[in-house]
Order: C-alpha cells, then structure tokens, then sequence
C-alpha cells in the first residue's frame, strides 16, 4: 500500500457499500452501519432533475405524474443506468460526508458485485464509484463479503459454503483459502418471486397489483415449506375486468404455489454446486453446514428446503440483510490483511 494512501486513509472516512438492486447498505469504518436505504432515484423527466433518492424516493413509485419517473439504476446486481447510480452513490457519500469534517480526503470505497459480472460491468462500478467522489475502488464478490461478514474461517484451507439471496442476484459460492472455488450465479433472487406473486395475482384473481404490494405479501406470509399456522393477508390491486380497486385475501399456501418456481430453480443451482465441489471440501461443509444470507433468504422453511434437497445442515446468518455491507466493512478495518479477496482492478483507480 503506497505512503500517500496510509497517510489519507488515516484521516478519510472509508466506506464500504452494498450496491444491491433492491437496497443500498454503507459501511463507515470505525462506525459501523450508517446508511441502509432502497435503490431507488426518482427523476423529473422534463428536467432531468433527481427529485428525491432512497426512502423518499421509494415513496413516490407508483404514486408519482407521468413526466417524473422512480428508477431503479440497477438490474439483476448490475448497473442498467450509469448516470443514475454515480448520482445515487454520490448522494450516499455526501451523506456520510456531511457528518464530518469538510476537509476530509476522498474516501476509498470497498463495493460488493455479484461473482459473475463482465469487466464492463466491472468497469461501470469503478468508473461509476470515482465519480460519485472515492480516491480508491476495491471490489469484492458479494459471496465472498458475505462469508467475511459472517466470520466465516475464509482464509483457512477448508470449505465455506456460502448462499446469498439478494433482490436481483443469489450468489452460491464455495470458499477456501481466501477463494471462490465453485460458484454460480442466478438471476433468480426477491424481485422475481414479488413478480411471482405479481403474475399468480393476474393467472389467479384477475387482478392487477403493484411491486410494493407484492413484496409486503412475500414478506408477510410467503413460505416455502408448509406452515404450523395457515396465515392469509389482504391482496389489493386493480380488477382487469372493471377497472376497479379490489381487495382478495390470500393465504400462503397460494403464494407458495407462486413462489415455487423460483424457489426450485435456486435449489437446484444450490444442489449442482455441492455436486462440483471437490470431494474434500464437501466433508468440510458437511461438518460445518451451508450459510444462507440475504433478504430472500428469510422466506420461511427455506433453509429446511435446502437442507432436505443437499442433506447438508443449513441456517441463516446472524442479521441476513446485511451481512454484505459487514463483510465489505471488515476488509476496510483490515485492508492489508484481507487484500487477496478483493478483486483485480480493470483499470488503475488509484488518483492523485
């Protein structure tokens, strides 16, 4: 690590972030967790201008005239919208800056990125971070933060398995050594199943309903096993037929049909994983079973799903929605030390 480098980062307030497609977690070192908001820009489409960002903006979707419109910059857990998410990242740091003193260096910045992102992508989240205002880019794959975030031994030689369930991407990984060993990569995480619940509505009830609506519901009740207690919550949305509001309750036996689909396909990839991973590090994660992290892993019985499916002992991370941005966090408390997991740079980040 160069002089000028320690010396700055003595004094900058070093972030580590977890640019998810659903919500945005910042890291401050040295004071934990300061910044957990949702994804979401709104913007005057006359002007251009950003009308509101984070909460305030996610109040607005579906809500809001034609002419201002709630994006999401990122899609699948990659940047979709270049310009939305430098201004989206700069207004995260500025927050944290604001805090601070004004004559603070640039941070540097630590990103979580899905494992199977192209080096354009890569390059986006670079670019995109230097300038919103960092002096330096380190990447690491979420999988691999999630592992650091959860204290996983990842620097041991033995096996971690990792499955992390964002709201655009499940990462599944297997760790040794301070590497990914087997991984893959689904664009299958929350935002399909709430489009799950989204289609079951249409299929089902004849009805229309929102994103947001659809998330509460999976929030609420869905489940991916069969509950002790049925549970049901109201579903409203927009009859096709007359046009009208309507209200239907639905129970979680029906959104687990709806969820199904989707669930399956992340079994799956989860059961062809152990099935590449080397014959030593399985015993390994035999011994030490499958960790899952995540918002969509919090759908109930999952982990027993997984558990029947792979015959592995599986549980959820202490604090699941944020053990990205944790393990993003640790790695800045130690740079030096936990250097290897990052990921090459595509292009040299460091500024004068």
């Amino acid at each position: 690590m160069r002089l000028t480098d320690r010396f700055f980062g003595t004094f900058s307030q070093d972030i580590g972030i977890d640019l998810g497609t659903a919500n945005t977690l910042v890291y401050v070192r040295g004071r934990g967790i300061v910044i957990n908001e949702p994804s979401v820009v709104a913007i005057n489409k006359k002007t251009g201008a950003v009308l509101a960002i984070g909460k305030e903006a996610q109040r607005m979707v579906g809500r809001t005239p034609a002419h201002i419109v709630a994006i999401r910059p990122l899609k699948d857990g990659v940047i979709s919208d270049f310009e939305v998410t430098e201004q989206m990242l700069r207004y995260f740091i500025q927050r944290v800056h604001q805090e601070g003193f004004h004559l603070l260096p640039r941070p540097r910045i630590v990103i979580g990125i899905p494992s199977s992102v192209t080096e354009v992508e890569r390059r986006a989240v670079e670019e995109a971070s230097l300038r919103a205002g960092a002096r330096r880019v380190f990447l690491i794959e979420e999988a691999m933060a999630a592992a650091i975030g959860s204290r996983l031994p990842v620097h041991e030689a033995t096996g971690n398995m990792v499955v992390d369930i964002g709201g655009g991407t499940t990462e599944i990984a297997v760790i040794s050594l301070g590497g990914i060993v087997v991984s893959r990569t689904l664009r299958v995480a929350g935002d399909e199943m709430s489009e799950n619940i989204i289609h079951y509505a249409r299929d089902n009830f004849n009805m229309v309903v929102g994103e947001r609506t659809a998330e509460d519901v999976k929030i609420r009740i869905g489940s991916a096993t069969e509950l002790p207690e049925p549970l049901e919550t109201p579903l409203r949305g927009r009859d096709l037929v007359t046009g009208l509001p309507k209200e239907v309750m639905i129970s979680d036996s029906q959104v687990r049909e709806a969820l199904h689909r989707s669930l399956s396909t992340i079994v799956a990839a989860i059961k062809s994983v152990v099935e590449e991973t080397p014959p030593e590090l399985i015993s390994d994660i035999i011994e030490q079973g499958i960790m899952m992290a995540g918002g969509g892993s919090l759908v109930r019985g999952l982990d027993q799903v997984i558990h029947q499916a792979t015959r592995i002992r599986t549980y959820l991370a202490d604090d699941p929605l944020t053990t990205v941005v944790r393990g993003t966090g640790f790695v800045l408390e130690d740079l030096e030390a936990l250097q290897e997991v990052l990921l090459p740079s595509v292009h040299d980040t460091h500024l004068k």
